[in-house]
């Protein structure tokens, strides 16, 4: 493992990280230009606010915490991870332990008043808000705006008079209705509605069905809602107009596929710049690897706003995949959303969420250099890692790449394991463990893991352990290793190394899924089955991705 560090490094004020470079996937082709997607891992339903010549992004995080990820950038193609909004979801009682696609449903940031606010649809108890002053600081605890279910992809506007607005879709698994957008009063502090509901747009029998993900907007005196319709893979995006926050409202498409490779191009956040210029962020959904952002550039055509570019003068754009970049004052420094990590910080890295609410019996960063994760003791209900909170997992961050771990597993007791792991409703875990006095080198896979399906478990080599504690009361045993993933095509191999130059293949091929709204996540895991013994675990001494 890597040398301690020094106590007054850990223990000094944290500094902001250095600009990361991904080996994997940059969107900034250095001349003016960039190529789409500028975000090209799991961020789904992204919004986007802008202050000043500052854009600030968030997405979905469902269940996954810290959830609401904030993304800072200067020029809409270069991103860093500076922080989360959600520390904790409630009620704990439910998001305590995995629930998987639920929580945090399309959410959008604003700013008003100097605060940042960002508003999201829990379609299980109501919708939700979240404030602050530093976006890259603390953000105020969850506030239930509305209670009550179904309701989803919520948006505020604050209008010139002082009013308060929200537009919101309904989800059909709960309301058993869909297909509808409706406008609500709120309080002009956001916190509560003062006003009933109105129903300002109706997708349903027609081909705009599946209409959710509004966001609202005002412009030039027009009152804007702009949402997708038509689903995720296959959909288009839809801009209305109307002189009244409660309509009737005029429907346009104005953006899709066309003849492009960009499918279901919709959902996401419209951006005025300082300097004059439109832009609209939005998802595509690519199966296991998520739902990436593309940018599109946005004119104005007889007051309607044509994304991408509109080839056939029909109002409707197809994305562009190669663009010039937004204008700047000054050149942002090419950078992207963190993957690799020597895990040398007292604070986990911004890359990382655990599949629940965090506890401190999960894991915690150390001073050695390391971060460690404890074996989570299963119960007597137990089918598969779809159970287990404190799986630490990151997006993947582009179609191939190879994700290499070195780490220690430290055993207290037979049958614990731990290693890293593909994971999604169909996963694959690269672990190894304890049995007898030696350990187990595993190939542990699951199909269809939300259905409760068990594990098959390959094992692929015995390994001698590389230390066992000498005089420790309960004396840990060690296996020392380095683990790797490599993904391309949807497709995931492993292999492993006792000595980090020479990896030997192992195991079968894994073919990728997403997991429940989410893109497969990539990461560690640590369990057991016996919950009297002490507890093992993984440390990690470093997690890097790179391109081979």
């Amino acid at each position: 493992m890597k040398k301690s560090l020094l106590l007054s490094l850990v223990f000094m004020p944290l500094l902001a990280s250095a600009q990361y470079r991904s080996e994997v996937w940059c969107p900034d082709n250095g001349n003016g230009t960039y190529t789409n997607p500028v975000i090209n891992a799991d961020y789904s339903d992204p919004d986007v606010c802008v202050v000043g010549e500052d854009y600030y992004l968030t997405a979905s995080s469902f269940n996954c915490i810290p959830g609401l990820p904030i993304l800072h950038s200067k020029d809409l193609v270069n991103w860093e991870i500076i922080g989360h909004a959600l520390k904790k979801q409630i009620p704990s009682k439910v998001y305590d332990k995995p629930s998987h696609g639920n929580g945090v449903w399309a959410p959008s940031i604003r700013y008003h008043n100097g605060e940042f606010y960002i508003y999201w649809g829990d379609p299980d108890f109501g919708v939700m808000m979240v404030k602050t002053k530093d976006p890259a600081g603390e953000w105020e605890k969850p506030v239930c705006v509305i209670p009550g279910q179904g309701m989803i992809d919520t948006t505020p506007l604050w209008d010139e008079d002082g009013k308060c607005y929200l537009v919101y879709a309904w989800a059909n698994s709960r309301s058993r209705f869909a297909s509808i957008i409706c406008v609500r009063e709120l309080s002009a502090d956001g916190t509560k509605a003062i006003g009933d509901p109105v129903i300002v747009y109706d997708g349903n029998g027609t081909e705009n069905r599946t209409c959710e993900g509004p966001k609202f907007y005002k412009r030039e005196g027009w009152y804007w809602i702009m949402c997708p319709a038509g689903g995720v893979n296959g959909g288009v995006q839809l801009a209305m107009r109307s002189k009244s926050p409660y309509g009737p409202y005029e429907c346009k498409t104005v953006l899709a596929q066309g003849n492009t490779a960009i499918n279901g191009p919709h959902q996401g956040g419209w951006v005025h710049t300082a300097f004059g210029e439109d832009w609209f962020l939005h998802f595509q959904g690519k199966e296991c690897y998520g739902r990436v952002v593309h940018l599109q550039p946005v004119t104005w055509k007889d007051n309607w706003p044509v994304m991408g570019v509109d080839k056939d003068g029909d109002y409707c754009g197809e994305p562009v995949i190669t663009y010039r970049k937004p204008k700047t004052s000054a050149e942002w420094p090419i950078q992207n959303p963190v993957e690799s990590d020597e895990f040398d910080s007292p604070v986990l890295g911004k890359q990382w969420q655990w599949h629940a609410n965090y506890d401190q019996t999960f894991g915690m960063p150390t001073a050695f250099g390391t971060y460690r994760i404890y074996t989570y003791r299963t119960d007597k209900d137990y089918k598969n890692l779809c159970d287990v909170p404190n799986l630490l997992l990151q997006k993947l961050p582009a179609e191939m790449f190879t994700a290499t771990a070195k780490l220690r597993f430290t055993s207290k007791a037979q049958n614990q394991y731990g290693g890293i792991v593909m994971m999604g409703q169909d996963y694959s875990s690269f672990v190894v463990k304890r049995t007898g006095d030696e350990f187990q080198l595993i190939q542990n896979t699951c199909r269809n893991g939300l259905s409760g399906t068990p594990e098959t478990a390959n094992v692929i080599a015995t390994l001698k352990p590389t230390a066992v504690d000498a005089i420790d009361y309960k004396p840990g045993t060690h296996m020392d290793i380095y683990l790797r993933m490599k993904v391309a095509d949807s497709k995931c191999s492993f292999s492993y190394s006792l000595d980090g130059k020479k990896f030997k293949d192992a195991g079968e091929t894994f073919s990728m899924r997403e997991g429940k709204w989410i893109g497969a996540k990539m990461g560690f895991v640590a369990v057991e089955a016996d919950g009297n013994k002490d507890r093992g675990w993984v440390e990690a001494d470093w997690f890097r991705v790179t391109k081979k």
